[in-house]
């Protein structure tokens, strides 16, 4: 699948404070990442440290917390993982499938999908 990055704003859990960020759309990672500096700066702090794994098949532990998020005119709170200063921003699948959006690669843009009720 081909990358794209999409505008987006992160908060502080009770959603009065907020910082614009651009992330890349990263469905392969399970939850947004975002710089451990952005979030102290909105005191957003680690509530858990979780293991993930790594493309390569590492295994790593990440601090993460919950906190607000705003795209495309919508706020939710949803899982962050502390990133490295000066990683990029990502937003994972976790984040996309609680606002019903996907990845469209063709058009390089993010787009509503309906839930599914089976």
């Amino acid at each position: 699948m081909g990358t794209f990055r999409v505008g987006f704003e992160i908060g502080d859990l009770a959603g009065s404070r907020w910082e614009a960020l651009e992330a890349l759309v990263d469905t392969g990672a399970t939850y947004t990442r975002v710089p451990r500096g952005v979030l102290a700066r909105l005191s957003v702090r680690p509530s858990a440290r979780w293991e993930f794994e790594t493309a390569d098949g590492r295994v790593i532990e990440r601090d993460v917390a919950q906190t607000s998020v705003r795209l495309n005119g919508q706020a939710h709170v949803t899982f962050v993982v502390f990133g490295d200063e000066g990683s990029p921003a990502l937003l994972g699948a976790y984040t996309l499938e609680g606002f019903r959006m996907a990845a469209d690669p063709v058009d390089r843009r993010l787009i509503p999908v309906r839930g599914l009720a089976l």
